[in-house]
């Protein structure tokens, strides 16, 4: 509602305000380069769970990798393939496809041994327990 103007007839330049709109900044909708992997990590006793968010991925497309404390979660979006024999047009494609990737590190070391993984709806769950403490010991400097 703030693009309302008024329209002054006795106006020094009737072309001024016919630029000046040319000016005005614009807007353009530009897609995401690829989908994105958004995580909520929680931390209990023992282990960390993520949830990460991973819509429209089969579970044979995503790949997770444990690394001492670094967690690297990969999909790939696949789109189906399209036929448009019937005179079809696409109007809007809104639907991404492409590789996501998203990597953390955490406070502990994780067991790799122990991890759970579980993806439904769209919804992949971790649970990383965490490797028994290592206890430090203190060197006697002579």
């Amino acid at each position: 509602m703030n693009e309302l103007r008024t329209i002054d007839p006795f106006a020094l330049d009737p072309f001024d305000d016919a630029f000046r709109s040319l000016m005005r900044p614009w807007r353009m909708e530009m897609p995401e380069a690829a989908p994105r992997i958004k995580i909520d990590l929680t931390e209990q006793d023992g282990s960390y769970a993520v949830k990460a968010d991973i819509p429209g991925v089969k579970k044979d497309d995503i790949d997770v990798r444990i690394d001492g404390n670094m967690v690297t979660i990969s999909a790939e979006v696949k789109s189906e393939k399209e036929d448009k024999g019937n005179g079809d047009r696409v109007l809007r494609r809104e639907r991404q496809e492409g590789y996501a990737s998203r990597s953390f590190s955490l406070a502990c070391p994780v067991d790799e041994g122990k991890v759970q993984a579980s993806y439904k709806d769209g919804i992949l769950v971790l649970t990383l327990p965490k490797k028994a403490d290592t206890t430090s010991k203190r060197i006697a400097i002579q």
